[in-house]
């Protein structure tokens, strides 16, 4: 006997064979699926006391967003269209600006916003960028998981030093004391918080570690002194060794040109368990780089990294490498829609190429789905609709006027569908919304919670003066 039954729906398993069932049905037990198929043999086969009708209405997988940023939800649209200020707050704010209480607000918030946007998993750098993460102490990590465990979906937590040069000061908001962080400290909060949090909440949570991206620029700040040169490969690879070493996911953020063949000839740390984010302009060596080494690839079609370069996915996927879709998080001016993402991603590639049949919805819908669960590692557990993998899916309601008529349900949910057509979120077999209604959380609490942080944050911060209209707003 079944737990959950969701009947009459139309499947989009994303299984090998990508079947579409009209009329289908899921079967759970605990935090599993048991059956996939026609409505009339799943349910005469596994009854269940709780059942749910997903007539008019799409029942997919849950989606998996590959990159996005912890702390973003509460920074959102500062400093207008200047990216230099808004870079400028994120570096004072997750430094010197943000208490524990902050990192659990917005862990909250954020969370909240995938859950109802149909986001099951998601990778979260704690901080902005790869320079300014809050891993000065286990604290902020702590109360960010403790936060998505809440909610109730998967979450993977990326943590690692920054940037050098070292020590990095950091204050503590609650006893308003500064510290000078070095990066061996860095790497011990590191550790404590892979040890404490890898794994937990049933495995819905998962720790990743980052480092700092080695670009050009970087490169030329060291330029002819030894020992920087020397420091700053040495702490890239004792990133990566941590990783290594507790078999964890290793990311990094921003990779470019150059950047790629850097991380491979001169650190080594390339491989299957790497996730590369935005990977802009990158050479056909790169390609086969990362193609040969397996490395994979997190694609932020709405992040600024995509407006100042692309990152070549199709010659990607053309070569065998996998490319997972991210959000690049919810600011300066994003948000966690992956509905939205896939939309970007589509026109992006197809105004590059000038051809409106390059990478059709259905790969699109990989790059959120099953691609993006094998680019975490995780596509044996997530990612399809599929017997014996976890039961996370989400139900889109398809009979609204922008997705009516009902037929191509599949095309009807790339390019028309929105966050807020989802209906249902089941993760782990554990119903988390069911008719929009939010039931982990007290959905009021955490919007207040947010709203609350938020303002002690500008407040404590001093910066109120970028929440104001900004002249160039009319252009």
């Amino acid at each position: 006997m079944a737990d959950i039954l969701v009947v009459d729906g139309t499947v989009i398993t994303m299984d090998p064979e990508r079947r579409v069932i009209e009329r289908g049905a899921i079967a759970i037990e605990g935090s599993r699926i048991v059956a996939v198929g026609p409505t009339e043999a799943v349910a005469a086969a596994h009854p269940a006391p709780t059942v749910i009708d997903a007539r008019r209405k799409a029942v997919l997988p849950g989606l998996i967003d590959c990159h996005a940023h912890a702390g973003h939800g509460l920074v959102k649209t500062m400093g207008g269209d200047d990216g230099a200020a808004w870079y400028r707050a994120c570096e004072e704010i997750y430094t010197r600006g943000s208490s524990a209480e902050f990192w659990h607000a917005e862990a909250a918030l954020a969370a909240l916003e995938r859950l109802r946007f149909g986001v099951t998993c998601g990778v979260s750098l704690l901080g902005g960028g790869d320079s300014i993460l809050r891993t000065d102490d286990p604290v902020y990590a702590a109360r960010h998981c403790e936060a998505v465990t809440a909610v109730g979906i998967r979450n993977v937590l990326a943590v690692g030093p920054g940037r050098p040069p070292f020590p990095r000061t950091f204050r503590r908001i609650e006893d308003d004391t500064d510290r000078a962080v070095g990066f061996e400290q860095q790497l011990e909060t590191c550790e404590a918080v892979i040890e404490r949090w890898h794994g937990g909440a049933d495995g819905r949570i998962a720790i990743a570690v980052v480092s700092p991206t080695i670009r050009a620029e970087h490169l030329r700040t060291v330029e002819g002194d030894r020992a920087a040169r020397e420091a700053l490969e040495r702490q890239a690879v004792a990133a990566r060794d941590l990783s290594r070493r507790h078999g964890l996911l290793f990311t990094q953020d921003g990779h470019e040109r150059g950047s790629v063949r850097f991380a491979h000839e001169t650190l080594g740390i390339l491989g299957p368990d790497a996730l590369l984010s935005h990977a802009t302009d990158l050479d056909e060596a790169e390609i086969a780089t990362c193609a040969r080494t397996e490395t994979r690839i997190a694609h932020n079609p709405s992040a600024v990294a995509s407006i100042r370069g692309r990152c070549p996915v199709p010659e990607l996927q053309a070569a065998g490498v996998t490319v997972g879709l991210g959000s690049d998080g919810t600011a300066p001016d994003r948000s966690g829609d992956m509905f939205r993402h896939m939309q970007q991603c589509m026109h992006y590639h197809r105004r590059h190429f000038r051809d409106p049949s390059v990478l059709p919805p259905g790969r699109v819908l990989a790059m959120a789905t099953i691609e993006a669960a094998r680019a975490l590692g995780l596509d044996a557990e997530l990612g399809s609709l599929e017997v014996g993998k976890r039961a996370d899916l989400v139900l889109v309601d398809l009979f609204r006027p922008h997705l009516v008529p009902g037929n191509m349900p599949l095309h009807r949910v790339v390019y028309f569908a929105n966050g807020n057509d989802v209906d249902t979120v089941i993760v782990d077999g554990r119903v988390l919304m069911r008719d929009r209604v939010v039931c982990s959380v007290d959905e009021a609490a955490v919007l207040e919670a947010a709203e609350r942080e938020a303002a002690r944050m500008v407040e404590r911060t001093g910066l109120g003066d970028l929440l104001t209209l900004p002249r160039s707003t009319w252009g």
